[in-house]
């Protein structure tokens, strides 16, 4: 029964994880701010765990 909660919390943990990262490439895709930091903390995650990020005002992939 404990088994089942747990994977239960981690399964609903990883899809608000992933509603997250689709949210912030949502946002970064219609504002074409990709050269600029990230305007909320979605867009940050999202940039995170695609690899795309600011370094010193230039855009690495």
């Amino acid at each position: 029964m404990i088994a089942l909660i747990i994977a239960a919390l981690l399964g609903t943990a990883l899809v608000a994880g992933y509603i997250a990262v689709l949210v912030g490439i949502r946002r970064e895709d219609k504002a074409l701010s990709l050269r600029s930091r990230p305007t909320g903390v979605s867009a940050a995650l999202a940039r995170k765990v695609t690899g795309c990020y600011v370094r010193n005002g230039v855009s690495w992939t």
